[in-house]
């Protein structure tokens, strides 16, 4: 998995909110199915999971994640309200 520009600064954003630790960021974990994903901010990664770092921000993938998004762009939007969005392609 690769990082865009924008993904990175959010996922640095929110762990920096969420979490005071320095070794923390964005957990992406496979839930149930191999088609969803479930998203936390967590203070490290586990042992099993693989560090996808960008210029400073971490994102932590469990291992059926890692197998599943090897190819895949992390992308992020934030609307107007401040909710942010996530979306995964391929890279081009």
């Amino acid at each position: 998995m690769t990082l865009t520009e924008q993904a990175s600064t959010v996922v640095k954003a929110i762990s920096a909110q969420a979490t005071e630790s320095e070794s923390g960021g964005l957990r992406i974990a496979v839930d149930g199915d191999a088609a969803d994903f479930s998203i936390s901010v967590v203070p490290a990664a586990e042992p099993s999971d693989t560090l996808v770092e960008n210029d400073g921000a971490r994102v932590f993938l469990d291992p059926s994640a890692a197998e599943a998004l090897s190819e895949a762009v992390l992308d992020a939007d934030v609307e107007d309200d401040g909710a942010v969005r996530f979306s995964v392609g391929t890279a081009s």
